[in-house]
């Protein structure tokens, strides 16, 4: 059996979107049981120069929904980055998860030798559709989920393993 790009991308971004949906529950629940700040939480950070717990949710989302939409050949939707709630955050990862199951799995046809043109910070690169899934676009989509997780769990949410892989 032959992998497809579809399957080696689409499963594995809506399974971290599910289980960031799910300690991201677990973060509002904590906030309201504990009258909490639900802002002190969202703007969380590890570290001052790092980006804080919203930022962190919302770049996950784009990094998803762009590295398919890319493998897909479609235009990346642009979103507006103006969750301020838990309810907002939870949406846009639905809102992901929906956008990235609803791409036609025959459309990542031949994706991994499609070039990808990628421009950050005034810099255009083109790569090849494997390379950009296994080299750059999941590596930063677990990190932002990594470090959303890891902002939570520094705050007392109590969430673990099983929570950030989403079958809990």
């Amino acid at each position: 059996m032959t992998l497809t790009i579809h399957q080696a991308s689409v499963p594995v971004f809506v399974q971290g979107l599910k289980g960031l949906k799910g300690v991201l529950t677990k973060a509002a629940a904590h906030v309201e049981t504990r009258k909490l700040d639900p802002d002190a939480l969202l703007k969380a950070r590890l570290f001052p120069d790092m980006f804080p717990l919203l930022r962190q949710v919302q770049i996950a989302t784009d990094f998803a929904k762009g590295c398919c939409a890319r493998l897909a050949g479609e235009e990346v939707p642009a979103w507006d980055d103006a969750e301020t709630t838990f309810e907002a955050l939870i949406a846009r990862i639905d809102r992901a998860v929906a956008y990235v199951e609803g791409l036609d799995p025959a459309s990542f046809e031949n994706a991994e030798d499609r070039d990808i043109t990628l421009t950050r910070r005034g810099e255009t690169s083109v790569v090849k559709g494997l390379a950009y899934l296994q080299g750059q676009a999941q590596p930063n989509f677990f990190f932002h989920l990594t470090t959303a997780y890891a902002i939570l769990r520094k705050n007392g949410v109590e969430i673990g393993k099983k929570d950030y892989l989403g079958t809990a």
